[in-house]
């Protein structure tokens, strides 16, 4: 069975950090794409940054680049989001995804329907 839990959310203060890890068991992340998404009360669910496991190749929203930086530790099964500068607008669920649908993942690795695993979700609320 995979299972994908997240760890590392909290309260900030606005320009603080947080390191969200998310380690999958049951499932070997290889040749295949990792994301973070985020959803913050009454809006849609959005990708905060992905990589695809192959060639560990990473993209990120317009909104956290040069900020957030995602990272995988392949041999611990676990994906990591460091998020530096924080704003208020960051504060959300943020919810790590993967999937078996490889071929997915070079389709489109934003869109909610290539990812078919799905951690509970971590809180982040950034105050001003």
């Amino acid at each position: 069975q995979v299972q994908l839990v997240e760890s590392g959310g909290g309260s900030v203060q606005a320009g603080g950090s947080l390191r969200l890890s998310c380690v999958a068991y049951g499932y070997t992340v290889i040749n295949t794409c990792m994301a973070w998404f985020r959803q913050a009360p009454g809006k849609e669910r959005e990708g905060v940054a992905t990589v695809k496991t192959g060639d560990m190749s990473t993209d990120y929203a317009a909104s956290v680049k040069g900020r957030f930086t995602i990272s995988l530790d392949m041999a611990k099964n676990t994906l990591f989001l460091q998020m530096n500068s924080l704003k208020p607008e960051d504060t959300a669920m943020y919810y790590c995804a993967t999937t078996y649908r490889t071929s997915a993942c070079y389709i489109d690795s934003w869109a909610l329907a290539t990812y078919t695993y799905w951690g509970q979700g971590t809180q982040v609320t950034v105050s001003s």
